[in-house]
């Protein structure tokens, strides 16, 4: 692979890595900590992050690296020399298993939890059962990003 190449998996994989860590710390210590509020509270937290979370930065990280796995499966299609399998199969992990299950699935249930009132009746269980889903898929997420990572990684040294 041409260094241009080369260098765009490497800030693919890299940014499969710095998703699945932020996706890891929700699973390892921010949802625990939350799910320890008082639903009330645990609810208006996670209202907070939701908000705050839209940085320019974290959107920049988590839309680039996206992109930047689509452009590492045109390179796996197109470089004569490219390890085409664990390329494309990273950028894929990342795409549907990171950025694709984030939009499709843990985008809906924070779009809910957005609109519930944590004083209704009935909040409390919601609150339960979105920690619940949302830990589900957080949990394959960051999953999905390691190894989203270690493919194109793996691919880097067998190219």
């Amino acid at each position: 692979m041409s260094s241009a190449a080369t260098a765009l998996t490497i800030a693919a994989a890299l940014g499969c890595a710095l998703n699945a860590g932020v996706m890891f710390a929700f699973s390892s210590f921010v949802f625990p900590a939350l799910g320890r509020l008082a639903p009330v509270e645990g609810i208006r937290a996670m209202q907070a992050i939701n908000v705050v979370a839209l940085t320019p930065a974290f959107m920049t990280a988590f839309v680039g690296t996206a992109v930047l796995c689509a452009v590492v499966i045109v390179i796996a299609f197109t470089a004569a020399d490219a390890p085409t399998g664990y390329l494309v199969a990273g950028a894929l992990a990342y795409i549907g298993g990171v950025f694709g299950l984030t939009l499709a699935y843990n985008v809906p249930l924070n779009d809910a939890l957005e609109r519930r009132d944590h004083d209704a009746p009935g909040a409390d269980a919601a609150w339960r059962e979105y920690r619940r889903r949302w830990a589900i898929g957080n949990h394959v997420r960051s999953a999905a990003g390691v190894v989203a990572g270690g493919l194109m990684i793996c691919g880097l040294v067998v190219a």
